[in-house]
């Protein structure tokens, strides 16, 4: 038997989960959407089993030689014909919103709707293993740190920019978790009179430096103009092409995203950033600007090594899978 933990990252969109040996390799892999309804007592517990028990279908598959009976796009994919009979020791579950990884309880999730949802308790009996909850993001950070660019990194950030901007951070080779509540950076206000954020305050980083953001802003300073694009990734481009209006936008995200990552180092010390999301997909365009921004804004601090995540999408599914190997 060769021993494996189950990993899944529950998304506001997606599951993405995977059978993954000590070394970080993804021995089966499969994607799914995230179920409607995750709000409903033991909704979040069945989607995670079903997910799991998936995956130990396409393992035993796998050493059956059977392979994996479907044929959509979503149907689960093995990397390790040379695996003999996966067993599964232990499972870990990895969710955004507020956390509390010590009781194994979902406390809030503003896009899945759920409040105070028991997981690893239940969890742990439906599958016959020990199970771990986890953030998404401090999780994607502790596989960055094991198996991606942070590699022999004590003093970390992860700041994943997306539709919205989470933060992970760990000191002197700790995570800081603070009961679930840390890692909060994108609801820091950088513009107190800026425009409103869900959270209910204004000006939040999120406001301005996120995928989302940035694509409002630019459609609203170039309302009337035909052909205006509606997401960051043409946004990047229009930078990159010179695009007067695109640079004006770029410029004022990366300006309050510098301010907060000079904050972050001067108030904990970390000596290395990484960008992770969507938004990280544009490369030197984001990065550049953001390394000089925030060198501009250093005085007595050391200067942190400012660079893309690695892992991408799979940063949360291998972090869950991290949390599942600490119980063994």
């Amino acid at each position: 038997m060769t021993a494996v933990v189950a990993a899944v990252d529950v998304g506001g969109t997606r599951m993405k989960a995977a059978l993954v040996d000590r070394d970080g390799r993804e021995v089966v892999t499969l994607t799914r959407p995230t179920p409607s309804a995750l709000d409903v007592p033991g909704a979040l517990v069945r989607a995670v089993a079903d997910t799991v028990a998936e995956l130990r279908d396409a393992a035993r598959d796998l050493t059956e030689g059977a392979g994996p009976e479907s044929s959509t796009v979503d149907a689960p994919t093995v990397d390790a014909p040379e695996v003999d009979a996966p067993e599964v020791v232990a499972a870990g579950v990895v969710v955004p919103g507020i956390v509390d990884d010590g009781r194994g309880v979902a406390v809030w999730a503003s896009n899945l709707g759920w409040r105070d949802l028991p997981v690893t308790g239940p969890l742990s009996e439906l599958l016959g293993v020990p199970v771990a909850l986890g953030h998404d993001v401090r999780a994607g950070l502790r596989a960055e740190v094991a198996w991606g660019a942070a590699a022999g990194s004590r003093n970390v950030l992860f700041i994943p920019l997306g539709t919205g901007i989470a933060g992970a951070l760990m000191l002197d080779g700790h995570v800081v978790a603070a009961d679930g509540w840390a890692g909060e950076i994108g609801h820091v206000v950088v513009e107190p009179e800026g425009l409103p954020c869900p959270c209910g305050q204004r000006g939040c980083l999120e406001t301005v430096a996120s995928a989302s953001a940035i694509a409002r802003a630019y459609a609203a300073r170039t309302a009337g103009r035909g052909g205006v694009p509606h997401d960051a990734e043409a946004v990047a481009a229009l930078v990159r092409a010179g695009d007067a209006d695109a640079v004006a936008v770029w410029d004022h995200a990366v300006a309050a995203l510098a301010r907060i990552l000079v904050m972050m180092t001067t108030a904990t010390g970390i000596d290395h950033i990484l960008v992770g999301g969507g938004l990280a997909q544009s490369g030197e365009t984001l990065l550049a600007p953001l390394r000089e921004a925030v060198r501009a804004s250093l005085t007595f601090q050391r200067e942190p090594h400012i660079e893309r995540a690695r892992l991408g999408e799979r940063a949360g599914c291998l972090g869950a899978a991290c949390l599942a190997w600490d119980l063994t």
